[in-house]
């Protein structure tokens, strides 16, 4: 064996043993993430409950509600979206979520809004738990349109598997629409 091939091994577990330190510490774990998402996931819910009073309705009626306290949008010809929430059953956070959007089209400007997808049967909130990340289709129904200008929630909507609810819309960026819109399991 000589020396550069004991040197070349020597640098290779090094650089692995680096790579594998780094990575242990941005796992999330002790970091400050779940709380600050928490928080804003109870503000969020006070909100829309003082806003949109029948909301909390649904709110009992839903196997779980996926809440998304603030998504960033902002497309100039093509736009994305961002933003991180957490997946509530019983009223307790069991899983955190974050979103993504990518669009393309005559867009220009940002926003930013609330939403929170209300899971109204098992089999929807277990196909979206098992999922290794759900994307919005035409299976929601929304109860608060995106102009947040009224609420909707009537005997056809209480049958769709998820129904959504756009709110808080603050910013200049025309329609706000979860069409496209995939969600991922993270660790905060």
């Amino acid at each position: 064996m000589d020396g550069k091939t004991l040197s070349r091994r020597v640098f290779t577990l090094g650089a692995l043993a680096g790579v594998s330190v780094t990575a242990a510490c941005g796992n999330g774990i002790g970091s400050q993430g779940a709380a600050t998402i928490d928080s804003r996931v109870e503000r969020t819910l006070a909100e829309m409950y003082r806003q949109f009073p029948n909301t909390q309705n649904l709110a009992d009626k839903a196997n779980g509600m996926l809440v998304m306290p603030l998504v960033t949008e902002a497309g100039f010809g093509f736009g994305g979206a961002y933003g991180r929430g957490a997946l509530q059953v019983n009223g307790m956070t069991v899983d955190y979520y974050s979103t993504t959007q990518l669009s393309g089209g005559l867009q220009i400007g940002a926003q930013q809004y609330s939403h929170v997808l209300f899971f109204m049967n098992e089999s929807a909130l277990t196909e979206f738990r098992r999922s290794p990340g759900w994307a919005v289709g035409g299976d929601v129904e929304y109860v608060i349109s995106a102009q947040g200008d009224g609420f909707k929630a009537d005997s056809t909507t209480t049958f769709s598997p998820v129904l959504a609810a756009v709110f808080g819309r603050a910013g200049l960026l025309i329609g706000a629409t979860l069409q496209g819109t995939k969600y991922t399991r993270i660790i905060p």
